[in-house]
């Protein structure tokens, strides 16, 4: 199909940094004034990309990967001084925020401040909307009602009844979105669903004015689309014949994937997986939907695990961890010609890292999608497809991912003679590993560069974004007040007009 590579195409550089790592005096990153920021240092920086993780609610473990919706965004991310600003909340009361760390997310303390902030919000919004905002929600509702927004604000205020236990411990009418019961408890929850459709007002209306401004920018927005949805989540609950399930909405078997060099027992992820067939029979309408939605937010969108698309790894729902599944096939070019037929040639980045075959190789190359390459799997060995010498021109090449550890961090964990192999490979002395990684990833054919923000803020592992297998003390990396310099983003766009990389918003 070669239906990808015209929209994806053009040599560039970028940072990887979700916006819930941005600084900020609320706790968490967020959509407001810092977004804006972090925009003019990346123009400034000579950068062309900001790629983030995926957007959606978190749940149990805050894991992007895992969110209660594909379709909703995460409250978390509403920006308290952009409130301010549409007259919906009082500067006395950001004023009286607690004194949040600098250093990293406390999830629990920002939900529970915020969630205050946003029902007087709310309050606020019902008595007296500023001008033209009532409109503008209901224009919003008009549009993902249809979709998405009905299903997710009645599985949220669903949830909040039944205390945030998961739908499959609800009343049976409930869990199994029995028409007369969800009719009985319409009223309860009527007050619920509003508010729920209120905040995904207020997330759709800062998101499009941050990617405004990345369009002023020259900036392209790259997401992130897990393959998998979280168990408990709307999607499963609203759909769950498109599923792995069992009569009572448990999965029959598990998604993850075989040992490899993340883990010796693999990843056994725990979502449900997908009955193909069902969905198949449906003309992958959910994907369809999805992936609209997906690129009516962003400019570019990384399909994670895209190899469970050739085949994917099976693990039976009681098995303790990865290493008792098995491969099963998948969709394959089926899948994509429908959502090509639906939605036009698609600007995707296939992650196909991990136990990748000429078959998976096969199907991304029909479609023509640009691949991943990590540097961190590749330097010191030159027989590598990730080393920097056997990188492809159509390829986005990383120091690391958020599953990796920094580009310092992984310098520390090597043994002494891999750290010497290293170091001699890259024409390092070890001064400066952070950027002589970031050049090396810059110089390579790949058509685009992308660097964790830690690695240019020369980090150690007290920085990483995520450990893999290891369920406590990831995702809340955050990026300290005015620790982004213009001394940094001059070195980096130094680099970056070196290596004919430059974006459109900086000048040499």
């Amino acid at each position: 199909m070669g239906q990808g590579r015209e929209r994806v195409s053009r040599r560039g550089a970028g940072i990887l940094l979700h916006p819930t790592s941005l600084p900020g005096r609320f706790g968490i990153g967020d959509l407001g004034p810092e977004a804006i920021r972090f925009l003019d240092w990346l123009a400034e920086a000579g950068q062309t990309t900001w790629q983030m993780l995926p957007l959606g609610p978190t749940g149990l473990g805050d894991s992007p990967y895992v969110a209660e919706s594909v379709f909703a965004g995460n409250p978390l991310l509403i920006s308290p001084e952009a409130l301010s600003d549409d007259g919906l909340v009082d500067e006395v009361v950001l004023g009286a925020a607690p004194s949040f760390r600098e250093d990293a997310v406390d999830f629990d303390a920002v939900r529970r401040w915020k969630n205050a902030v946003w029902r007087g919000a709310w309050k606020r919004f019902q008595a007296a909307p500023p001008a033209g905002m009532r409109d503008a929600m209901d224009a919003f509702r008009d549009k993902a009602g249809s979709s998405w927004l009905g299903d997710w604000s009645r599985f949220a205020a669903l949830k909040l009844l039944h205390g945030g236990s998961a739908w499959t411990a609800w009343d049976a009418g409930l869990r199994d979105r029995d028409p007369a019961a969800l009719a009985r408890v319409e009223s309860e929850i009527r007050e619920e669903v509003a508010y729920q459709e209120f905040l995904q007002f207020l997330f759709e209306r800062q998101w499009q004015r941050v990617r405004g401004e990345a369009r002023a920018r020259g900036i392209r927005l790259f997401g992130d689309a897990p393959i998998y949805v979280a168990h408990d989540s709307a999607d499963v609950w609203a759909g769950r014949e498109s599923f792995q399930l069992d009569e009572s909405g448990q999965p029959r078997a598990v998604s993850g994937v075989p040992p490899d060099y993340f883990s010796e027992t693999g990843q056994r992820w725990g979502t449900p997986l997908y009955d193909w067939d069902h969905v198949e029979a449906d003309g992958f309408g959910w994907w369809i939907r999805r992936l609209r939605a997906d690129l009516e937010r962003v400019d570019l969108l990384r399909l994670d695990h895209f190899r469970g698309f050739q085949t994917y790894w099976s693990i039976p729902a009681g098995a303790p961890d990865a290493r008792g599944g098995h491969w099963e096939p998948g969709p394959g070019m089926r899948l994509f010609r429908a959502l090509h037929g639906a939605l036009g040639s698609l600007p995707i980045v296939a992650e196909d890292l991990g136990d990748i075959t000429d078959e998976v190789r096969a199907l991304r190359d029909a479609l023509g999608l640009p691949g991943m390459r990590v540097l961190q799997f590749g330097v010191g060995h030159p027989e590598s497809e990730h080393h920097p010498s056997r990188i492809p021109e159509g390829s986005f090449v990383y120091t690391g991912t958020h599953d990796n550890d920094t580009a310092l961090g992984w310098l520390a964990s090597l043994s002494d003679e891999e750290r010497r192999r290293v170091l001699a490979d890259l024409g390092s002395d070890g001064r400066e590993f952070a950027w002589d990684l970031i050049a090396a990833a810059y110089r390579t054919p790949a058509e685009c560069a992308i660097v964790p923000a830690q690695d240019v803020l020369e980090l150690g592992s007290e920085a990483r974004m995520n450990t893999p297998a290891e369920p406590e003390g990831n995702w809340g990396f955050r990026v300290r007040p005015r620790a982004l310099t213009p001394e940094r983003a001059a070195r980096l766009r130094d680099i970056a007009f070196a290596t004919t990389r430059l974006g459109s918003g900086s000048k040499p």
